[in-house]
């Protein structure tokens, strides 16, 4: 059992007593002390008042000389105003540490037969262009957070849904079809999504300059979007497609394997993956027949011009259009009908779309949506909601062709990796290819780090080298730690140095203490992170653990410790040290190197 365990049985054992009451242990939730104070666990009793009738103060005196008198784990206990600050045993916290080392998932719930099923749906991509600096950070808190559920006891799908239908597909392919000159991947050495990123950008440049000479001849802006050729172009392929032209849905197959074959490489080197795949093109259809279910049954209506919509004043929102007035569907329809799909192939207890801030309003609507169209799970379904990511230089914009590509980004991180690792000098005797791996993860880990250590709620900026940075709450520094302790645990096995030793002949001081309690909060750190969608609760805890790591290393020796049950006692805390610091870096889709 835990220490908050302990103290919650305590304490709840303490206020049944005291003032016969029947609160649970689970109602008692212990947290860390504030440094500024004695103790190390406190407890707030104002919602035991009630039952006490009595003042906060006095009520937090009597629970606390209960369970010093009737816990062993419990030394002291000192009261300020309603919070009840307790002071573990040291020599308990040895129990602790042996508890966690004989623990080897400690802090993730197993996943049962009888554990929830919980979709998780991130990356959404266009076929139009390849994975952009957006894209990164919707794919890392996605898989991420499908990691942290899943250690939270959840049976997790992770799923994706691709936007490969639409008007700006057509755009790519009549740019293609237009100044390609039967480009491929092969012919021109180019990743597909690269290549086909290309010609959306073409396709803007040549649109932009069509809009330009139709308003020399006096139209307005609108007029000349109304009557631009190369648009009109585009939409009458999309009718085509809709159609089930053979000629443009052959170029749009093609085009969009190599477009596929592109994804795959970058989503194995972001380290992200999924377990089903769903397509917009497969799933429109069944969004339109969903939504035509329920005009039939009067939850939708139809306007004279054929367009169907959806009343939702009552809830406070507007009329939000499914269908358009010539049939073709809107991303609500899509949406409508890919949970259709998911909803006949997996029983799915909640939902969640990993979605940026834009979306708000949409997913609003696709609540009420799913709700009226009898998904059990539409009313509670979760929008991870995140915010935007930026560079330092400021916003991208696909069309012009100046967002961050995901791959150039993943290389500039592993190549200033290199850079910072040459300088540092500390892969002397790793051949290239250890190097290059060491480098690679060094890279990505600062890349992933960065982004996941923010609040998802907030936009953020990017910035490349402050990521690489080896010290401060950066990915490398906490590496970098991982390493060290590897090298530590090395050169105590070369040593001979034997790890057999009882924990309980250690009484921990001050700093193991605090390390100590930090392992020790892992699990609820797990767990708040599961119930808060939260990667960066994650990120900033394991920070926490290693700073507090490396200056124990500092201050107290390791090898050189002359009293052989404090040194193997001190080689073990750094092990698991190590082990959760590997553990919640998973969590984070983060490698961590045997040596940096």
């Amino acid at each position: 059992m835990s220490i908050d365990n302990i103290i919650s049985a305590s304490v709840a054992e303490a206020v049944n007593k005291l003032y016969n009451a029947s609160i649970t242990a689970d109602s008692v939730v212990p947290t860390a002390t504030k440094k500024e104070f004695e103790g190390n666990l406190t407890v707030v009793v104002f919602p035991f008042l009630k039952m006490s009738k009595k003042n906060p103060e006095t009520t937090a005196e009597e629970i606390g000389r209960y369970i010093q008198e009737n816990c062993d784990a419990v030394k002291s206990f000192n009261v300020i105003k309603g919070f009840l600050n307790i002071v573990i045993e040291p020599a308990f916290w040895s129990n602790v540490l042996q508890h966690i080392d004989e623990t080897p998932d400690y802090g993730f719930t197993p996943v049962t037969p009888d554990s929830k099923l919980v979709m998780v749906e991130y990356s959404s991509p266009n076929t139009n262009k390849p994975l952009h600096l957006g894209h990164v950070r919707n794919n890392l808190l996605g898989y991420s957070l499908s990691k942290i559920l899943e250690a939270n006891g959840n049976k997790v799908v992770k799923t994706n849904i691709v936007n490969d239908r639409g008007i700006h597909i057509c755009k790519s392919m009549l740019a293609w079809q237009k100044w390609g000159n039967g480009a491929t991947p092969e012919s021109t050495g180019k990743k597909g999504d690269h290549l086909i990123g290309d010609f959306y950008v073409l396709f803007d440049k040549h649109y932009k300059a069509e809009l330009e000479e139709l308003v020399k001849t006096g139209m307005t802006k609108e007029e000349a979007e109304a009557a631009s050729p190369l648009m009109l172009e585009a939409r009458a392929m999309l009718q085509k497609w809709e159609a089930g032209d053979e000629s443009v849905r052959s170029v749009w197959k093609m085009m969009n394997d190599w477009v596929y074959a592109g994804f795959d490489e970058t989503y194995k080197r972001l380290g992200v993956s999924f377990d089903k795949i769903y397509y917009e093109s497969e799933t429109y259809l069944e969004g339109k027949e969903k939504v035509l279910e329920g005009l039939e049954k009067g939850h939708m209506y139809r306007k004279d011009d054929g367009s169907v919509w959806a009343d939702l004043t009552g809830e406070g929102l507007d009329h939000k259009l499914l269908l358009r007035s010539d049939g073709t569907s809107v991303y609500m329809t899509q949406d409508i009908g890919t949970a259709k799909l998911r909803y006949i192939d997996y029983p799915i207890d909640k939902m969640i779309y990993v979605v940026g801030n834009e979306q708000n309003y949409h997913f609003q609507v696709l609540s009420i949506l799913l709700d009226r169209l009898g998904f059990e799970w539409g009313k509670d379904l979760v929008h991870f909601s995140y915010g935007m990511v930026e560079l330092p230089e400021g916003k991208m914009k696909s069309r012009e062709g100046t967002v961050v590509d995901a791959d150039d980004l993943m290389d500039k991180m592993v190549a200033d990796a290199k850079d910072a690792m040459s300088e540092r000098a500390t892969l002397d005797g790793c051949d290239s290819d250890e190097a290059n791996d060491i480098a690679r993860m060094i890279g990505l880990g600062a890349l992933k780090y960065f982004i996941l250590k923010v609040d998802p709620r907030k936009n953020m900026t990017f910035n490349p080298k402050e990521s690489i940075d080896f010290n401060g709450n950066t990915g490398p520094f906490i590496q970098y730690t991982y390493a060290r302790i590897q090298s530590l645990l090395r050169k105590a096995k070369d040593s001979g140095i034997s790890l057999d030793v009882n924990l309980n002949t250690v009484q921990p001081n001050e700093k193991e203490v605090s390390l100590i309690q930090l392992l020790a909060d892992f699990p609820s750190v797990v767990k708040s992170a599961g119930n808060d969608y939260s990667p960066a609760q994650i990120a900033n805890y394991t920070y926490d653990l290693v700073k507090e790591y490396n200056q124990y290393y500092h201050d107290y020796p390791m090898l050189k410790e002359s009293d052989a049950n404090v040194k193997a006692f001190r080689i073990i805390l750094s092990r698991n040290v190590a082990n959760i610091v590997s553990r919640a870096m998973e969590l984070l889709g983060i490698e961590v190197p045997p040596r940096m």
